[in-house]
């Protein structure tokens, strides 16, 4: 049984196979993977030293690895910078990990460009009125 990985046409499948082998040499898991894969419930399997959890990679707590899909998922050239819901859409199609949406928050939200381009939804405030000085 193995699981195919959707890649739309931004990643090319080099960048794609540098990440499964950086999993490959990663030995750590979370333990409720370990615990997940001792069940054998039939949606978690192993296979060539990657874990997949229905279907999805399962990336270890490694944060060059994470960063590296969060970047990849993020720099998009021909897409723009996705939001954080869509972010997670395309990121839920291949990989997951614990606190997957937290990860992706954080990232997006310490992203400077986007912050500093970031367009502001509020009302313009108005002009400031000095007050009068008491007698």
């Amino acid at each position: 049984m193995t699981a195919e990985i959707t890649i739309i046409g931004r990643k090319t499948t080099e960048d794609k196979d540098d990440i499964i082998k950086e999993i490959r040499r990663n030995k750590t898991r979370e333990k409720e993977v370990v615990q997940t894969l001792e069940k054998g419930d039939g949606l978690t399997w192993e296979e060539d030293r990657v874990v997949y959890m229905e279907e999805k990679i399962y990336v270890p707590n490694n944060k060059k690895i994470r960063e590296e899909i969060l970047k990849e998922n993020y720099d998009m050239v021909d897409m723009g910078h996705p939001g954080q819901q869509q972010m997670m859409e395309l990121l839920k199609r291949n990989y997951w990990w614990p606190g997957l949406k937290e990860d992706v928050k954080k990232y997006i939200q310490g992203y400077f460009r986007c912050q500093q381009n970031k367009v502001q939804h509020q009302k313009k405030l108005g002009e400031l009125h000095p007050l009068e000085i008491p007698q």
